[in-house]
């Protein structure tokens, strides 16, 4: 006796707008109605621990992706690893810890306080990435210590 085949499902017009959009607001909103009461039992399910595994295996296949010059591929892989930067972000967001828009707002600051030479007009110039790397990790370091991240030995150095 054969399987019946499975029937093509009916989106709604909203999920197809949202399937088409290239907005992260939109991402943001399908991630939001999967974690939502009657939404999916597997996304309800994970935490940020669960889905370490996910973002392990998602970095790999980048790694492949473009050690194999697989640009279409690659496009899709880091479409993967922003959904796991989506769904830790959600899931934080639920616990009243942060949302998506709080680690954008992190990540534009640090990129701009670390690239002085870029964004603070009069400041020094640099000519070689190994000028901006050893900028990079000076600013990084005092940031630590001023956050007390670093223990008090190391900040004598």
């Amino acid at each position: 006796m054969k399987d019946k085949p499975t029937p093509k499902p009916k989106f709604s017009r909203e999920a197809l707008r949202l399937a088409r959009s290239s907005s992260l607001g939109s991402l943001e909103k399908i991630m939001k109605m999967l974690l939502a009461p009657g939404g999916c039992p597997w996304d309800r399910r994970q935490s940020h621990a669960t889905l370490l595994k996910y973002l392990r295996e998602e970095a790999g296949e980048v790694s492949r992706a473009v050690r194999k010059k697989d640009w279409a591929n690659l496009k899709e892989e880091l479409g993967d690893v922003l959904l796991q930067v989506v769904f830790h972000s959600a899931l934080a967001r639920r616990d009243g810890r942060f949302g998506l828009g709080d680690v954008i707002k992190t990540i534009n600051a640090k990129m701009v306080r670390r690239h002085p030479h870029v964004f603070a007009g009069g400041s020094e110039k640099f000519s070689t990435p190994a000028q901006v790397l050893k900028q990079w990790k000076l600013i990084k370091k005092a940031e630590k210590a001023r956050a007390g991240i670093l223990k008090p030995a190391a900040r004598c150095r």
